[in-house]
């Protein structure tokens, strides 16, 4: 199971996001978030994460995307 530990997070509509630095430095590059860490366009967001953050946050993302699973 994926650990949390040593993980940034970001808002999005329905919660908060956990990335790895990369993700994260990445995130902030692309100048995805505003001031307060809150990311807007999700899709882009998804675009840009790694799997291993795509994994840890699968619930919220399905949740996001209206999955009925």
């Amino acid at each position: 199971m994926p650990r949390s530990a040593g993980r940034k997070t970001v808002a999005v509509m329905r919660g908060l996001m956990m990335l790895c630095d990369a993700c994260y430095d990445q995130v902030m590059q692309e100048k995805l978030a505003d001031h307060k860490n809150y990311v807007n366009d999700h899709d882009a967001m998804f675009d840009t994460i790694c799997l291993g953050c795509t994994d840890i946050n699968r619930p919220l993302i399905d949740d996001m995307l209206g999955s009925s699973e």
